[in-house]
């Protein structure tokens, strides 16, 4: 309730929308994740990605994962949610995509599966719709996403599949 009272109380109804949008289906990842016996915390899952997009209430820039990552240091937050809201953006965004960025210098790439299933839902979600990796690709190749960005979407999507049919 913490969480989904500070975003409606910063964000715009769109993006609180998005936010409960990705919220579920990521959870919906979590939970047929543990169920195929891998370790994930659905929890965390669930309340980062709700809060993934919190950086939006200051810009709707690449920059609002960082910037949501110090709105949740800020208000409490555990340093785990806070990661994956610095770590959402696509598959995720290297020190040197960092710098052309105009983000410190340094990696924000998901390393812990929960930061990766968030990332991934987020990805998958245009607004509230669901949406398959075809119209992904093309939204990031229309914004002018170099090849290693489409690729680490792809492999992200592979890793999950992976999890999701309990291979």
């Amino acid at each position: 309730m913490k969480a989904l009272k500070l975003l409606k109380s910063l964000c715009p109804k769109n993006v609180v929308d998005h936010c409960l949008a990705v919220s579920q289906y990521a959870y919906e990842f979590a939970i047929k994740i543990k169920n195929n016996g891998y370790e994930i915390d659905p929890k965390l899952v669930r309340i980062g990605a709700l809060l993934h997009d919190i950086g939006r209430s200051k810009s709707h820039n690449i920059d609002h994962g960082v910037i949501g990552g110090e709105i949740l240091r800020k208000y409490g937050f555990d340093e785990e949610i806070a990661l994956i809201a610095e770590r959402h953006i696509g598959a995720g965004i290297t020190k040197d995509e960092a710098l052309e960025f105009g983000l410190p210098y340094k990696d924000f790439i998901p390393t812990t599966l929960e930061e990766k299933v968030v990332a991934h839902a987020d990805n998958l979600i245009f607004g509230t719709k669901r949406v398959n990796l075809y119209k992904v690709i093309d939204k990031f190749k229309s914004r002018g996403a170099k090849e290693e960005v489409i690729k680490r979407i792809v492999k992200l999507d592979e890793e999950i599949n992976f999890y999701l049919s309990g291979e």
